[in-house]
């Protein structure tokens, strides 16, 4: 064999494994997503035994504030992955709220309305050798996010447990409706709250479906996603004066 040919062959040995790093560096399962949004460990002061005095504190209207987030995960497929990668997206531009009422000692939760801005939506999670940044630019097409800006949660009342009001965590389930793309669907959402002082804090997720909204799941090069996502948040909730 020729001293031409050799490099020849040389060149093409050193493309190819480049090529399989390369393949390999993106496809090797080098990406990552952050948890599922919850409550913060509870501080000191928002323990059962501080907060006890608060048993009529909790009744009024609370309204989001900073530090709430709220977003969606799905699961997407790259091309030649036996697994699938959950992409993630949050926003902070959230808005809303609830009223509290006390009636013969028991709490209700009502007027319950949350919106979230979908253009603010950004990718959080992590895949090497890809921005994932990219994919936001699908997701606001899918959810023609210039004609239909917001998603909003609505539900007309839930009833808060006793140890609501001791700084305890509780559990609900709070039926509602959900509207995404000018489209309202029933939905569920299963929610841990606690009185953290003087602030309500709630995290949860909800199901959804998008086609039952009308979407088309975004379409990014290399992968596919699911139509199935679930909806997540994190809400820090203040009372009005």
């Amino acid at each position: 064999m020729g001293r031409g040919a050799i490099g020849i062959l040389a060149v093409v040995v050193v493309v190819a494994v480049g090529a399989i790093g390369a393949y390999l560096y993106f496809f090797s399962g080098l990406r990552s997503a952050p948890r599922p949004l919850a409550l913060a460990s509870p501080t000191a002061s928002a323990s059962p035994s501080a907060a006890a005095g608060q048993s009529g504190a909790l009744a009024g209207t609370w309204s989001v504030g900073q530090g709430s987030l709220a977003g969606y995960r799905v699961r997407e497929q790259f091309v030649g992955q036996s697994s699938p990668h959950e992409a993630v997206a949050r926003t902070s531009t959230v808005s809303g709220g609830l009223t509290v009422q006390q009636s013969s000692g028991a709490l209700q939760a009502s007027n319950i309305n949350f919106t979230a801005q979908l253009s603010g939506l950004q990718s959080v999670d992590q895949v090497a050798g890809y921005n994932v940044s990219q994919r936001d630019r699908f997701v606001s097409r899918s959810l023609d996010v210039q004609q239909f800006p917001d998603a909003t949660f609505k539900a007309a009342s839930v009833s808060l447990p006793a140890t609501a009001a001791n700084g305890q965590d509780v559990n609900l389930t709070v039926p509602g409706q959900l509207t995404i793309h000018g489209v309202t669907k029933d939905a569920t959402a299963t929610v841990k709250a606690r009185v953290n002082g003087s602030q309500l804090d709630l995290a949860g997720s909800m199901p959804a479906t998008m086609t039952d909204f009308g979407i088309t799941p975004p379409q990014v090069p290399f992968t596919t996603s699911e139509s199935r996502v679930t909806i997540e948040f994190n809400l820090v909730l203040t009372k009005a004066a």
